[in-house]
């Protein structure tokens, strides 16, 4: 007989070996970790630098991402570091990043190994708006407080040495020779000699027309980025007497500036990429562009590429080798806020905002997978919540009402249907032939969907409220009606749908999940509701649990409800006895719980910009193991709650799969019960 074993305690799991050498095929026994997707946090993208193969980009409240861009077509998040601000500018010198965090200053990140990024060090307190890197200095636009100048030759013992204060509010700053210039907001244009960086000393400056946000100097002239007056060119090879010479009014709003060869590169706003040709200063042209962008913040160009920081799409890789031909090779979509998750077998599906649906392969939970997505446009709100059934998706897509996408082949998910509803789709259950949406301010809409190519709406019901999601049980339709609470609609003839009872909840009804004969609330400030519905004529509340964060989704399994719980993460309540709900768990997520979903005793957190969380196991409620034996051989699970001798071990399963790996999941994990808990797998 050969055997592994695994154990829980409070703070620790330890892998036991207790394999047996010359043994053939020894079972194997391991914790099924928690994952979540994307492995690295989404954020706002407002600044980029490009050095090598590595794009490193300033990732608002995300900190720091570094992308593989060696091929553009398909770049690659490699690592990131989470700061402690909210990056908005970047500057790559040698093997450190150099962050300007916002309220949290410069961060300086050790990017030597760009799959594995460390911070070590960080400048004095105050703000850092924007930085760039010259010798052993870090020349940091600090707002109000001007011009700051730190020693970085000790990157981890960062010390401020001088600064300048500027009549205005320093947003960007770049270094030629002895000179920082210095975009000053309202100051314009600030020439500060650097020269003996401890007595910074300003000697001149010229006033742009509207704000300067930016500037990047070539030769002997600075190209100042000035919001909504477009590129300004300030000749100074005098520094003390800067003079405009020319410039060109954009149609955005130009945040940033990059020079190469005789073309300034912006930033502009919604206007996206705009190329100049600045070959003479005193007549500037536009040359070409690129509009694919939402709000484009700030720009970098490395040999033929212009790479674009879109705040709200991402990254972009755009082919300027012929100015008046810009083109898209490639990019990084890193928006998404996951609103809503539904899972069928090792696909769970995502409402992911402004990005769609994605398919994601949680096949192993701890290395889950992208398989595929569909985007399906809906603007800035998009994909509010998904379910499935066969071979389709049906999303809630706001403004477009529903979606039907076939994910057969997740690789080559297609939109197959759909029926823009008349309100706003907001939440969607498939039961039957039918999708039921929660169309907001329309009500319940039903939509017949037995052919998905040809979807039509049968029937609905104008709730009172505002109809945001919504569970179907039998013959009823269960509608989380905002501040009309929980509204029940008889479906039993979808073409003539009725009202026939309700219960107006404490707080605000954005969640509904319904198991036996009762109905569970996400009521937002209020909580978790439970509403007795076996007599849906007389719907009453029998209980609840008021919940730490904002309630706004909810999943029942087994003797628990799920708890989206926004801020607070994930809440697990006890509702055996629904007089009595009591608070067992929790995970504190790193995002904002918007919606789960648990199927097959695994939880699936949609946590709004973090993406989805996968967890297997969750302390004090479940911990699960994953078995890998010889398949089509009998196994059993063993566990024991002390090793010292003599050992007595419980069995828990006894089974026999066809297929491996095969997952336990053992609820009897209460840490108030059994502090810590041994389990081992052994296979004749």
């Amino acid at each position: 007989m050969t055997t592994d074993r695994i154990r829980y305690s409070l703070c620790l799991v330890f892998l036991l070996h207790g394999l047996a050498s010359g043994l053939p095929a020894a079972p194997q026994l391991t914790l099924l970790s928690p994952g979540k997707w994307p492995q690295w946090p989404r954020g706002e993208t407002y600044d980029v630098r490009v050095m090598g193969h590595y794009a490193y980009v300033a990732f608002g409240a995300a900190g720091l991402a570094v992308f593989d861009v060696s091929n553009p077509a398909a770049c690659v998040q490699v690592s990131g570091y989470d700061t402690s601000g909210f990056a908005l500018r970047v500057a790559v010198a040698g093997n450190y990043a150099y962050v300007a965090d916002n309220w949290a200053g410069l961060q300086v990140i050790d990017v030597h190994n760009p799959q594995h990024c460390v911070r070590v060090g960080q400048g004095p307190s105050g703000y850092a708006l924007g930085v760039t890197v010259a010798g052993h200095y870090a020349y940091v636009a600090a707002g109000d407080a001007g011009l700051q100048v730190i020693d970085v030759s000790d990157p981890t013992n960062c010390v401020r040495v001088g600064g300048c204060d500027t009549s205005g509010s320093a947003h960007g700053v770049d270094v030629a020779g002895n000179y920082a210039y210095v975009a000053d907001a309202a100051g314009g244009l600030q020439v500060i000699d650097v020269s003996d960086p401890t007595n910074c000393v300003r000697v001149g400056g010229c006033l742009t027309s509207t704000t300067a946000e930016a500037v990047a100097v070539s030769g002997t002239y600075a190209f100042v980025a000035q919001g909504s007056g477009g590129l300004a060119v300030i000749d100074v090879s005098d520094p003390t007497n800067g003079v405009r010479v020319g410039g060109y009014d954009t149609s955005g709003y130009a945040y940033s500036v990059a020079i190469s060869g005789n073309y300034a590169y912006l930033a502009d706003d919604t206007a996206g990429l705009q190329v100049i040709d600045v070959s003479n200063p005193t007549n500037c042209v536009r040359a070409g562009g690129y509009n694919a962008s939402r709000s484009a913040r700030g720009v970098a160009v490395a040999e033929s590429y212009a790479y674009v920081a879109d705040r709200d799409a991402g990254l972009h890789v755009v082919d300027v080798s012929d100015p008046a031909l810009c083109v898209r090779a490639g990019g990084y979509d890193t928006t998404g806020t996951t609103r809503g998750v539904a899972v069928s077998g090792n696909q769970a599906y995502l409402a992911d905002g402004d990005a769609g649906l994605h398919v994601i392969d949680v096949s192993n939970p701890g290395h889950s997978v992208r398989a595929g997505g569909y985007d399906t446009s809906a603007g800035y709100w998009g994909a509010w919540s998904v379910a499935a059934a066969g071979s389709h998706a049906y999303v809630a897509d706001w403004e477009t009402g529903l979606q039907v996408i076939d994910v057969s082949n997740p690789a080559r998910c297609v939109r197959v249907g759909g029926c823009d509803t008349s309100g706003t789709a907001l939440g969607v259950a498939v039961s039957g032939g039918y999708a039921y949406v929660a169309d907001r301010e329309a009500g319940l809409q039903v939509i017949d969907v037995s052919d998905p190519t040809n979807c039509v709406r049968v029937g609905g019901c104008d709730t009172t409220g505002s109809a945001v999601a919504v569970a179907v049980l039998g013959h009823y339709a269960y509608v989380a009606d905002s501040t009309a609470g929980l509204q029940v609609v008889d479906v039993g003839n979808p073409t003539n749908c009725v009202r026939v009872g309700g219960v107006d909840t404490e707080g605000s009804a954005a969640g509904v999940a319904v198991s036996g004969h009762y109905a569970y609330v996400a009521d937002s400030s209020a909580g978790l509701q439970v509403i007795d519905v076996r007599d849906p004529t007389n719907c009453v509340r029998v209980g609840g649990y008021d919940t730490s964060g904002e309630a706004v989704g909810v999943a029942v399994s087994g003797n628990y409800a799920y708890v989206a719980d926004a801020e607070a993460g994930l809440q697990v309540i006890d509702v055996r006895d629904p007089t009595n709900c009591v608070r067992v768990g929790g995970y504190d997520t790193i995002g904002y719980a918007m919606g789960v979903s648990v199927v097959a005793d695994r939880i699936y957190v949609a946590d709004g910009a973090a993406g989805l969380l996968v967890l297997p196991t969750l302390l004090n409620v479940q911990f699960t193991v994953r078995v890998d034996a010889t398949p089509g051989a009998p196994f059993t699970i063993e566990s024991t709650t002390n090793l010292l001798a003599p050992i007595s071990w419980t069995p828990r399963l006894t089974t026999n799969v066809p297929a491996m790996p095969f997952d336990y999941v053992d609820f009897d994990v209460k840490l108030s019960e059994q502090p810590q808990k041994f389990y081992r797998v052994r296979q004749p």
